[in-house]
Parts: C-alpha cells; sequence; structure tokens
C-alpha cells in the first residue's frame, strides 16, 4: 500500500456498525431494515479501527446504523472509545432503550443524535413505516432530556406539507435545544432508481475532517457518499487510507460548496443559521 501523501487531519469518523434497524424509514440513506444485517465487519475489525482512529487523533467517534445499539457489541465498542479518551455519539432512532443503554448514554463524553419527523404519530409513523415509532420515540427523547443527556435532533423534510415547524416547535418544547434539518437525500432507499447516486446529493464537506466506515468495511468520505467507497479498512489500516492517492481522488469527486465556510461547533455541524448542514441528516 502506497503510503498517504500528506497527513489529513480527520477528527470525526462515522462508524456504521449495522444496516439492521427497527424501522425501516422511507429516505433511509443505508436502507436499513430489521431485514439488515450486521455485515462482515468483525467485533476485533471494530476495535482494531477505533484504535487506529485514537493513534491518528480523532476525537469524535459516532455509532450509526440502521440503528447501532441492536448491534450485539455496541456498548463494548464505546468502553473501547472511550478509555482511549474519545467522544462518543450514538445515533440512535430511541424507538427502544434498554436499560443497559440509558447507562451507556448517561456516561461522560457520550452524546446522542436522533431523527424527528412530525408532531403528528400518523404523519411521523409513515415516514418510519412502523406504527407507535412517533409515541415510543417522543416517550424516550423526553426521557433523554430528563436525565440530562446531551442530545441534537435531526427533521428530514420529506413529505409534501410535512409539519417540520411543528416537529420542531415540539421538541424545544420538550427541552431539546439542538435540532436542525435537511431535505431528503437521494442515497440509499431515497433514490429514485437503481442507478448510482449523483454527487450533486452530497453538502459538500464529505472528507473534510470526517470519513465514514460501513459494515462491509468500506471507507467512504462520510456516510451519504457510500456510493463512491475508497478502500476497505479490512483489507488497509486506517492510516494507510487517509490522504492516500484514493482518498484524494474521491474528494477531488465532491462539489465545491457554494456557500461561506462552515464554522462548527463541537457536533461538528456547520452554522445552521447560514448553510446547509454538513451531517448527512442535518441543515437548518
Amino acid at each position: 500500500m502506497t503510503t498517504a501523501l500528506k497527513p489529513v487531519g480527520l477528527d470525526f469518523l462515522e462508524l456504521e456498525v449495522t444496516a439492521g434497524c427497527q424501522l425501516a424509514c422511507t429516505h433511509c440513506l443505508s436502507s436499513s431494515s430489521p431485514q439488515g444485517t450486521h455485515g462482515v465487519m468483525t467485533l476485533a475489525d471494530w476495535r482494531m479501527l477505533i484504535t487506529d482512529a485514537a493513534a491518528l487523533g480523532i476525537e469524535r467517534i459516532q455509532l450509526i446504523g440502521g440503528e447501532p445499539t441492536i448491534y450485539p457489541h455496541w456498548r463494548e465498542l464505546v468502553d473501547l472509545a472511550l478509555s482511549l479518551g474519545r467522544q462518543v455519539e450514538v445515533y440512535s432512532n430511541l424507538y427502544k432503550v434498554l436499560p443497559l443503554a440509558w447507562a451507556v448514554f448517561e456516561r461522560p463524553r457520550v452524546s446522542l443524535a436522533t431523527s424527528y419527523y412530525s408532531d403528528d404519530p400518523a404523519e411521523h409513523d409513515t415516514i418510519t413505516t412502523r406504527p407507535g415509532s412517533y409515541q415510543r420515540t417522543r416517550a424516550n427523547i423526553a426521557e433523554v432530556v430528563r436525565r440530562g443527556i446531551p442530545l441534537r435532533a435531526g427533521i428530514v423534510d420529506i413529505l409534501p406539507g410535512q409539519r417540520i415547524k411543528e416537529a420542531r416547535a415540539e421538541l424545544v418544547g420538550m427541552g431539546v435545544r439542538r435540532i436542525q434539518t435537511d431535505r431528503v437525500r437521494a442515497v440509499g432507499r431515497a433514490a429514485e432508481t437503481s442507478a448510482t447516486p449523483s454527487v450533486t446529493e452530497l453538502c459538500g464537506r464529505c472528507g473534510d475532517r470526517r470519513a465514514a466506515v460501513l459494515p462491509d468495511g468500506s471507507l467512504s468520505l462520510c456516510v451519504l457518499s457510500r456510493f463512491m467507497p475508497v478502500l476497505n479498512v479490512r483489507d488497509h489500516r486506517l492510516a494507510d487510507i487517509v490522504g492516500s492517492p484514493e482518498w484524494f481522488a474521491a474528494v477531488e469527486r465532491i462539489p465545491v460548496r457554494a456557500v461561506v465556510p462552515c464554522q462548527p461547533d463541537d457536533s461538528n455541524d456547520c452554522d445552521p443559521s447560514r448553510q446547509e448542514a454538513c451531517t448527512p441528516k442535518y441543515d437548518e
């Protein structure tokens, strides 16, 4: 493997530990569902990846899916990342939270992210395709706030006339303060055809201090750019991929943002008052 051309400073690594999920949202970028699998990455593979990420100085690790808490070893991965001094975000649908999960969520340097779609139960459940998902997610968001666990919420604009403003107001009423919205991106289940998605669906920040690893070990510039993988962490160490010729070739394909540069806060999001957010499900 060719060594990196130059150091590339990453501070955020998304680990898509499973394609399994209790829901099957109509816009899901990974086409997750109850039939989704955990992929071919083993626990040892994920552990090595987190160790390599810490060695590269990557500060923040995100567990995402699918629903990451249905991956049987997710708590072990959180433990490892915390033991290496990393911050951990768990991107959960908050549909079902087991008692053991609450204990993890409440640990120092752990935060949560979730998605919310409407204050209308029927509309929310239409998007998730799971009856009752609104009530369960809403109740667990309220419990997250009650416990003082750091939380950010994202609303994706999917349906005509969707109650976006009302959903935001409901979240604010529950005590959620970090709320962003984004348009639906034609990736995964949201893609209209089976053809490869267009790079125009990307926000323009993929590979900008961030990267993602998918359940098959493919490394991409973010979870949205999954259709243009760089190399595979099962075949190459993370340090050899990031900054490699293949990495820079992928970065060259990302469209240049036509807006002011991102001014990320500690969640790695853009300044929401200025532009679309940099993460797949966020702008405001």
